[in-house]
C-alpha cells in the first residue's frame, strides 16, 4: 500500500486511510519508538487558515486535553510541520458504532452498556464544563474489547462560550440527533442538549433507525419540536419510561442525567469505572503550533479587521424561515423579544446603519468580537440598562438574515423603541420583515 513506508516526523509509521473529510485524513499509524498502534489526524493547515477555522482546531486540541475518561478517545500529543497539524490519538480498533447499528438493532442489554459507557463519558465532560454538541453513533467509536470511545471534539463548546444570559447560541450538530431548543436559535443548555442526543442514540441503539424520520427536513423538525416518536412493541415499559424523560423536549423539564443514573434501568449492571489519573493529560501542544496560528493572526494585525458574520448552511435556513417558528413552543410568554428581517445589503452597509440609528437615538453601540453587535441606553431603566442584540447571519454575499433581540432591560421600553424608532429607521435596508 502506497502509505505503509511513509514515515511522520521520524516518529509514527503511516498503517493505511481510515477516513477523510474537507480538511483532514485520518491514518492508523504505529509508534516507530513503542509499536503502539495510534489514530494520526492530519489537518491541512492552509486550509484550516484559509477557512477560518483556527479557534476550532485550537479549542479541539484544549478539549481534548481537559477531558481524560476510559470511554474519551485520549489524545497523546499534537506535532506540526510546515503545512500540517498532526493529533496522535487513541487508535479504537472496533471501528465506528454505527457500523453496528447499521446491521440492524441491538440486544436491551448491549444497547443499555453502550449508553452507561456514552453517559459516563458525557456526564465527565460537562463536569469539565465540555459539552460536545455532535453526538451521534458516527462519533462513537468501539476499542479491541468493544468499549465505547466519544471522539471528535470539533464542535464541543467550553464553558466559556456562553453568552450573558449563559446559554449557547451555535446552531450545530446533525439535524436528526439535535436537541429542539437547537434548533429554534433561542439559547441552549448546551448540558441539556447533549442529553437529548444521547436520548436519540438510545433509540437507534435499541430499534435500529432514527425516532424522528421523514423524507421531508421541515416534517422532522416539527416531530423533533413535539417529542413526536413511536416507541417499538419490543422496548421494555422501563426502556421506554427513561427514554420518554430524555426526550422530553422541553429542556426544563428534560431529566438530568443525575437522575438518569440512578434510574433503574439504567443502573442495571452499571459499573461507574473510576479513573485511574485524573489529571489533565500532560503533553504540551508544541510551540510551533502555537507560533504558526500566532504568526497568522499577527499578519492581521494593524488592519482594519472586517466585521465577521456567522455563514448559515441550509438547517439554519430552515429554522429561521418565516413559517418555521418553533420558539413559541418554548416561550414562557407571548411577547416575543426578538425580530428578524432579511436585508440585500453587505455586511459594511447594514453595520454602519445600525451604527447611525444608534447615535441618532443616542444609544451606545458596541462590535463584539464574537459577530455581535451591542446597542446600549445610556441610562438605568425600569429594569436595569436596556440592551439590544444584533447579529447578523449570511445566507450568500448578498442576501442576509439580521436578528434584533433584548438582552437586558424592560421588554415593554424595547418594544417601543424597536416599534417606533428602529423599524423605521431600518427602512432603507430591510428586504422583508419576518413578521409581515
Amino acid at each position: 500500500m502506497e502509505h505503509r513506508s511513509t514515515i511522520l516526523m521520524q516518529r509514527y509509521e503511516l498503517v493505511r486511510l481510515l477516513g477523510q473529510g474537507t480538511f483532514a485524513k485520518v491514518y492508523h499509524a504505529k509508534s516507530l519508538r513503542t509499536g503502539q498502534s495510534v489514530a494520526l489526524k492530519m489537518i491541512d493547515k492552509d486550509k484550516v487558515m484559509k477557512n477560518g477555522l483556527v479557534e476550532q482546531i485550537k479549542r479541539e486540541i484544549s478539549v481534548m486535553r481537559l477531558v481524560r475518561h476510559p470511554n474519551i478517545v485520549h489524545l497523546f500529543e499534537v506535532m506540526a510541520s510546515k503545512y500540517k497539524i498532526y493529533f496522535v490519538m487513541e487508535y479504537a480498533k472496533g471501528g465506528e458504532l454505527f457500523a453496528k447499528v447499521a446491521k440492524g438493532r441491538l440486544r436491551e442489554d448491549t444497547a443499555r452498556k453502550y449508553f452507561q459507557q456514552l453517559i459516563s463519558a458525557v456526564d465527565y465532560c460537562h463536569s469539565r464544563g465540555v459539552y460536545h454538541r455532535d453526538l451521534k453513533p458516527e462519533n462513537l467509536l468501539l476499542d479491541e474489547h468493544g468499549n465505547l470511545k466519544v471522539s471528535d471534539f470539533g464542535l464541543s463548546a467550553l464553558a466559556e462560550s456562553k453568552r450573558s444570559d449563559g446559554l449557547l447560541h451555535t446552531t450545530c450538530g446533525t439535524p436528526a440527533y439535535v436537541a429542539p431548543e437547537v434548533i429554534t436559535r433561542t439559547g441552549y443548555d448546551g448540558a441539556k442538549a447533549d442529553i437529548w442526543s444521547c436520548g436519540v442514540i438510545l433509540f437507534v441503539l435499541l430499534s435500529g433507525y432514527l425516532p424522528f424520520h421523514d423524507s421531508n427536513v421541515i416534517e422532522v423538525y416539527k416531530k423533533i419540536s413535539k417529542g413526536d416518536i413511536k416507541y417499538p412493541s419490543w422496548f421494555s415499559s422501563d426502556a421506554r419510561k427513561l427514554l420518554t424523560k430524555i426526550l422530553d423536549p422541553n429542556p426544563l423539564t428534560r431529566i438530568s442525567i443525575a437522575k438518569i443514573k440512578e434510574n433503574k434501568w439504567f443502573r442495571k449492571g452499571f459499573i461507574d469505572k473510576k479513573l485511574k489519573n485524573e489529571e489533565e493529560t500532560a503533553e504540551i501542544v508544541p510551540s510551533d503550533v502555537a507560533e504558526v496560528f500566532n504568526s497568522y493572526e499577527i499578519t492581521n494585525e494593524g488592519k482594519q479587521e472586517p466585521f465577521k458574520v456567522k455563514k448559515l448552511n441550509a438547517f439554519d435556513v430552515i429554522a429561521l424561515a418565516a413559517g418555521f417558528d418553533l420558539s413559541r413552543l418554548f416561550e414562557q410568554h407571548d411577547q416575543k423579544k426578538e425580530v428578524r428581517f432579511t436585508s440585500k445589503e453587505s455586511v459594511s452597509a447594514i453595520v454602519s446603519k445600525l451604527e447611525e440609528v444608534a447615535k441618532n437615538l443616542k444609544l451606545k453601540f458596541k462590535k463584539n468580537h464574537d459577530g455581535l453587535l451591542k446597542i446600549e441606553g445610556l441610562k438605568e431603566g425600569r429594569k436595569g440598562v436596556l440592551t439590544i442584540e444584533t447579529e447578523i447571519l449570511e445566507v450568500t454575499p448578498s442576501f442576509h438574515f439580521v436578528e434584533i433581540k433584548k438582552s437586558n432591560g424592560d421588554t415593554l421600553e424595547y418594544q417601543r423603541l424597536l416599534k417606533e424608532n428602529v423599524r423605521p429607521a431600518l427602512k432603507d435596508i430591510v428586504w422583508a420583515w419576518q413578521d409581515e
